[in-house]
């Protein structure tokens, strides 16, 4: 063997290869850290100028205004870090409801698009054409000005058989309330959690050895229902349903679903499961034929072919685009500042820039905001992703 780092006829060029790479990344590196730091210079001249300064004291200034819509409490008198915290939990939550309704409706029409029932599919197919092809503004208006806002007053109120009411100013349902004895709760999560690991690592193992099937799911809720409805028969603890009650010239009482928030979730739901149903769909037809028939020749029937065979396998091909739908079901949300549902856009960049004028740092702030999110649901989806791909030997 010849030792070419010895000899004059060295080939010098995968180094010069390398070193030309390096030199190629600094300069991009250094251009654009040279293009940020024009711009911080120029942001801080200009605030100079004006007289102001970057900072982040104003977050624990008083805010002085209300928010219309909050699941913790919010008055006058707190300051703009609660009413960022209130804005970013009402974001949350339209954006967790949506998320499991569109899913669970995308999935329910992109089945319905594969039906053998021609009128099914083609009712299926109608609905994924039309939603789709409309903005999710459009959307958006139509739920909160034409469906919702038509409904009648509060004293014609539509009930649904004294339990639940549908008027212009929002739908009240039944609350749940549960007293009980919350001292233990934390150990008790952490108990039903290391016994659910257990169950799930077990059937694992157990499936990957004798190739049966475990009723993990089922038996994991059975337990953990089993458990309450012990805590509830025994008195330790207690589960109270308050109504909504008609009093004066509106309800008290019962869990209030306002107009704003209910046009979001619809909006998002039903615009975002048109393409999830899609997905669905295509997921689907790329699993291998020769799959489904061998389980027909086993005896498997439709739905269990489809729950068995099918949707395990089309989920390595759904999980990553359906990554991508929900990216863009948490970015949509800010939307819902066109119909003024109080949301971390509307409260934040909205009414607090414009009482403080801290344009750079509320900006920054949300800008961080969704960064994170979107890193969590992507996160949340790789993980799902890696636990439902089939190990191949």
């Amino acid at each position: 063997m010849t030792d070419v780092s010895a000899g004059p006829g060295r080939d010098w060029r995968p180094v010069r290869r390398l070193l030309l790479g390096l030199g190629y990344q600094a300069a991009a590196v250094a251009a654009v850290a040279a293009l940020l730091a024009y711009f911080a210079l120029n942001a801080a001249e200009n605030l100079a100028t004006r007289g102001l300064h970057l900072g982040f004291g104003f977050l624990s200034q008083e805010a002085g205004f209300r928010i219309g819509f909050s699941i913790i409490d919010f008055t006058e008198a707190d300051s703009y870090g609660r009413a960022f915290l209130v804005g970013l939990v009402n974001t949350l939550l339209a954006v967790a409801i949506s998320i499991v309704l569109a899913t669970a409706l995308g999935f329910a029409i992109g089945i319905a698009r594969l039906s053998t029932n021609w009128p099914l599919s083609r009712l299926a197919l109608g609905y994924v054409e039309l939603v789709r092809n409309l903005p999710l503004l459009l959307h958006l208006l139509f739920w909160y000005n034409v469906a919702l806002r038509a409904l009648p007053p509060v004293r014609q109120s539509l009930s649904l058989g004294g339990l639940a009411f549908l008027n212009n100013r929002g739908i009240l349902l039944p609350r749940p309330v549960l007293e009980a004895d919350l001292a233990g709760a934390p150990w008790s999560f952490l108990a039903w959690a290391a016994i659910a690991v257990f169950v799930w690592v077990w059937n694992k193992r157990r499936q990957a050895v004798t190739g049966e099937a475990f009723p993990a799911a089922m038996v994991i809720f059975l337990l953990v229902s089993g458990t309450a409805l012990l805590l509830l028969a025994s008195g330790l603890a207690s589960l109270t349903w308050e109504l909504p009650v008609l009093r004066g010239f509106d309800f008290t009482g019962g869990l209030r679903l306002t107009p704003e928030l209910a046009a979001l979730i619809f909006a998002l739901t039903v615009y975002n499961a048109s393409f999830i149903a899609e997905l669905v769909r295509g997921s689907i037809l790329a699993v291998d034929q020769g799959q489904t028939e061998a389980a027909k020749a086993l005896g498997l029937g439709r739905g269990r072919i489809l729950r068995l065979v099918v949707i395990p396998q089309a989920l390595r091909v759904l999980i990553p685009p359906l990554s991508n739908q929900y990216l863009h079901l948490l970015k949509a949300s800010s939307l819902a500042t066109a119909i003024g549902y109080p949301d971390l856009v509307n409260v934040f960049t909205g009414t607090v820039l414009n009482q403080t004028g801290r344009a750079i740092e509320i900006v920054l702030i949300t800008m961080l905001v969704y960064l994170t999110l979107s890193a969590v649901v992507a996160l949340a989806t790789n993980v799902y992703n890696r636990l439902a791909a089939i190990v191949e030997n």
